[in-house]
């Protein structure tokens, strides 16, 4: 398996009302996605200091599931109507999840 995390950072005319907007999508956007085993989406708790704004954590079977999650049209959709306007900064990983390891 394969985890996808994704951290972004505002831009500073990113409202509560547009995070919660994005998140409300991301929500559905996943929930129609087969590839993914798991999904988790939403502002940092901002428990230490710095940081991102907001994380997404996606696993997958395999690199297949991942092109299949980042390259549909849903997640295209998602970018251009809401998330690509609101991203100051990205920065992405893709980790391996050894087999029998809880995610």
């Amino acid at each position: 398996m394969i985890l996808h995390l994704a951290a972004f950072t505002w831009a500073d005319d990113v409202t509560a009302d547009d995070v919660a907007e994005l998140t409300a999508a991301l929500e559905e956007m996943a929930a129609g996605i087969p590839a993914l085993r798991s999904y988790r989406c939403g502002e940092s708790l901002r428990l230490r200091p710095g940081g991102a704004d907001y994380g997404v954590a996606a696993v997958v079977d395999d690199e297949a599931g991942l092109s299949a999650y980042l390259d549909s049209a849903a997640h295209a959709a998602v970018y251009e109507r809401l998330l690509g306007r609101m991203i100051a900064t990205r920065a992405a990983v893709q980790l391996p999840v050894p087999d029998g390891t809880r995610v």
